[in-house]
């Protein structure tokens, strides 16, 4: 019954060149982006865009990072991978010490990062500091963006870490597929 009612349909449809043969257009993936554009011996962007704890407090790591330090890009605040492994990681690092100023950027609101750094350091004893970039406007200034609405809703920035010294970036790991955690 069924199948005889199939085969009626898919013989009326009509088939026309462009419809039968066209190629399917590619789609980006949710790891498919550009390769990023921060390289070594950059300096960092001279940019009041960055808040820490509410939208008033404005930081320029290109001011605060004269000498060294570390900048670690995260996709999401909260999500599994930077709150159960990345993060803490640094938290718990018994290099963190030596590794001068630190901060963790992540594309969220300065209230959803202080909310983050609470829970994650509640007494804010390693000394990371953790900074929103609500208008991407750091991490696109890095080259360091992509299209993250498959799963975050909207534009996100790759996970990184930027070794810096004397406002130039030293070092830098940028995860090929923009969220894993195995360089960073």
């Amino acid at each position: 019954m069924y199948p005889a009612r199939c085969s009626r349909i898919t013989t009326t449809l009509p088939r026309t060149a462009s419809s039968a043969l066209a190629p399917l257009k590619p789609r980006a993936a949710f790891h498919a982006s550009a390769r990023s554009n921060v390289k070594v011996g950059d300096s960092l962007p001279n940019l009041e865009v960055l808040h820490e704890y509410s939208p008033g407090t404005k930081v320029n790591l290109a001011k605060e990072l004269t000498g060294k330090g570390l900048i670690i890009g995260v996709p999401a605040a909260f999500s599994p991978s930077c709150s159960n492994s990345h993060i803490p990681g640094y938290i718990n690092s018994a290099k963190l010490s030596s590794a001068g100023k630190v901060f963790v950027v992540s594309v969220n609101d300065a209230f959803v990062m202080k909310a983050w750094a609470s829970q994650l350091d509640p007494t804010g004893t390693s000394g990371i500091r953790f900074l929103a970039d609500p208008s991407l406007a750091f991490t696109k200034a890095l080259g360091l963006s992509f299209d993250g609405r498959a799963i975050f809703g909207g534009p996100r920035s790759k996970r990184y870490a930027l070794v810096i010294e004397d406002g130039k970036v030293r070092k830098a790991f940028v995860e090929p597929d923009n969220t894993g955690v195995n360089g960073t």
